[in-house]
């Protein structure tokens, strides 16, 4: 499957697997480099998503939240 066709879950979850695939030192250099390179695309993917996820929570706070120029804060 395309990394793009994944969602996020299946992402973070193939990546898990690649890591502990990597860790576990069974498997041969150019298969060892091949999934390196997929964990890496999957990484970049997952820190898109989240970058992604987070400008939307920002824009959609700030859609909500109260200016500060229109509340007093001030105590006195």
């Amino acid at each position: 499957m395309e990394i793009n066709e994944l969602s996020y879950r299946q992402a973070s979850e193939e990546l898990e697997s690649i890591l502990r695939a990597l860790e576990g030192n069974q498997l041969d250099l150019e298969e060892s480099l091949q999934r390196y390179e997929r964990g890496v695309a999957l990484l970049r993917l997952l820190q898109g998503r989240l970058t992604e996820a987070q400008q939307k929570v920002t824009l959609l706070l700030s859609d909500i939240e109260p200016e500060s120029d229109d509340f007093d804060t001030s105590l006195s």
